[in-house]
Parts: C-alpha cells; structure tokens; sequence
C-alpha cells in the first residue's frame, strides 16, 4: 500500500508526529502545509524529535536546501509526490536481497 495521495486529518486519532513519521520513510515529495497557509513541496530527508524545537529538514522540488521547518510552524503534510516504489513489491526485493546474499556466500567446504 502505497502513501501516495494520502492527505492525513491531523486530530485526536492521529499525531502531527505520526503523520511527520510516515512523511519520513515516504519515498516520494510531500507538501509540508504551514500554520501560515503558506506551502514547501520536497522531500522530507530529517527530523529530529528529541530537539528543544522538534523540526523536519527537506529539500524543495528545485533541489534547494536543507530546509528547516519547526513542528511548531506545521498543520500538516500531504503526500502529493509519486510514490517512486510504487508497484514494487516486498517479494521481489526480498527475492532478489537473498539471491545477492547466496552470491557473496562463502563456497561450503568440500
């Protein structure tokens, strides 16, 4: 399943927290939305919760950053980038993880 086009309702079920979790591991641009209305589409690299000021980094679809952009300033983030793993399937990476492993295997003693 894929995250893509997913627009979270950020309220008591779920966290900006969460939603900044999942924009973490999303493999595609996300539009952070900002208290002030104002948009920042890229792709969310960092976050770091443990600050005194939780905040995400991203680089804007130009390319430009690192952007810092404080919890505090964010009401939401949408997943409007494509998804770029969409379509590929779990199976098929783990196939093919075990077929390089069995590769770089040492040879079994005769």
């Amino acid at each position: 399943m894929s995250l893509q086009g997913w627009v979270p309702d950020i309220g008591p079920y779920l966290t900006l927290e969460e939603v900044i979790e999942h924009a973490f591991d999303y493999r595609g641009n996300v539009t952070v939305v900002r208290r002030d209305g104002t948009e920042l589409v890229g792709y969310l690299f960092n976050r770091d919760t443990q600050a005194p000021e939780p905040s995400v980094q991203l680089f804007d679809e130009a390319g430009n950053g690192p952007i810092r952009v404080r919890y505090a300033e964010i009401a939401s983030v949408r997943f409007t980038g494509k998804d770029t793993a969409e379509g590929n399937s779990w199976r098929a990476w783990m196939e093919r993880k075990e077929r390089e492993k069995a590769q770089h295997a040492p040879a079994p003693d005769a």
